[in-house]
Formats: C-alpha cells, sequence, structure tokens
C-alpha cells in the first residue's frame, strides 16, 4: 500500500464506533473490510498505521478510541428460563436457553432472568404472547407491580395488590379476565422490562 488514505482511515475508525455501539464488541478485520469496501489484508495495514498515528489503540484483536473506552457499559448477565403464563397459573419451564449480556445503565443493579411471555392475560401492560420479560430476582414487591408469583408450586405473571385481610390478588391486564385471589404465594421477582417479540 502506497499511501494510507486519512478519509479511508476516518471511515475505520467511525465504523468501529458505531458497531461496538450496537454489539458491545470490536468488528472483525472481515466486517471493517467489507463495509468500507477494501481487502481484509489492506484493512489490517489501515489498523497497525492508525495505531502508530494514535487514532485508535489496536492490540491485534480489540479497537479501542476514547468514544468507546467512554462509552464502555457495565454488562448484567441473565439466563433465559423458558416459558411463564399470562394466563391461568402453569409450571414455569426452567431450562436455560441462552445467556444475555444486559446494559447495567438500562436495568441497574441486581440478579436478573429473563422469560417468554405465553398467553394474553397481559396484554394491556403491554406483554404479548412471545414476549421476553426481564425480571429482577427478589422476594418482595410493591402493590401494583408486576411479579412472578408461584402459586402451589406453578408459576404465572400478574400484577399484585394486597387486600386489608392479608390475602394477596393477582391481577391480570385483560379486561376481559378475573383476579387470581390467594392466601400467600412466593414472589420471585419483579418484570422490569419487557423485549417485544418483532416476530
Amino acid at each position: 500500500m502506497r499511501s494510507k488514505s486519512i478519509d479511508t482511515m476516518k471511515k475505520i475508525k467511525t465504523f468501529a464506533e458505531e458497531y461496538y455501539m450496537l454489539h458491545y464488541q470490536s468488528p472483525s478485520m472481515a466486517q471493517i473490510a467489507e463495509n468500507i469496501g477494501i481487502a481484509r489484508s489492506t484493512a489490517y495495514k489501515y489498523l497497525i498505521e492508525m495505531d502508530h498515528r494514535g487514532m485508535i489503540s489496536y492490540d491485534g484483536k480489540k479497537i479501542r478510541t476514547e468514544i468507546i473506552d467512554h462509552s464502555n457499559p457495565k454488562m448484567i448477565r441473565a439466563a433465559v428460563l423458558g416459558n411463564i403464563a399470562c394466563g391461568l397459573p402453569n409450571v414455569a419451564e426452567e431450562n436455560i436457553e441462552e445467556y444475555v449480556s444486559l446494559p447495567e445503565s438500562l436495568f441497574g443493579r441486581g440478579e436478573f432472568y429473563i422469560l417468554r411471555a405465553r398467553g394474553e392475560s397481559m396484554i394491556e401492560a403491554g406483554i404479548e404472547d412471545g414476549d421476553l420479560v426481564v425480571i429482577r430476582k427478589q422476594s418482595y414487591a410493591n402493590d401494583g407491580d408486576i411479579i412472578v408469583a408461584l402459586v402451589e408450586e406453578e408459576a404465572t405473571l400478574k400484577k399484585m395488590y394486597r387486600e386489608e385481610n392479608g390475602r394477596i390478588i393477582l391481577h391480570p391486564e385483560n379486561k376481559d379476565m378475573s383476579d387470581i385471589v390467594v392466601d400467600n404465594c412466593i414472589i420471585q421477582g419483579i418484570a422490569v422490562k419487557v423485549i417485544k417479540d418483532l416476530n
């Protein structure tokens, strides 16, 4: 490579930063080459030259820039555990399907897991069949929280209210469905976010 284009260097840097913001990792050499329209070997030579000039920091694997260093999020690992009934209580499947990383800045601190909603009892709360519900694991909840309630070894996702007599109302967010009233239940967590099923 006889001369290195400053414009190409800027494009590589911008692409690496934008890619990191979306995926929280550096793009591969093949991805850089394809996006910029250069050969992989050329992309590698550019990265070495950009590192030499101080435009980026490149260790042969990761690309770092000032923007990337200042936007590095703390990530939380959460297991996708299967289905939760949004209808009548149902046994929750606790087979781990996969792990996903959640940015702490969006979800807060704590221990999290993810359940796939099944049924239509929470549709008026914006939780539809197939959506992923991010649950913060905790054993307490306030009135109006959407909780994972374990009732006689069956789990369901409902909005919770307490009556003055101590009984618990598990309220579906669907006007066509009735409340479930129980003497007690085990709270396994509260819903903090819904990730919509776009399929």
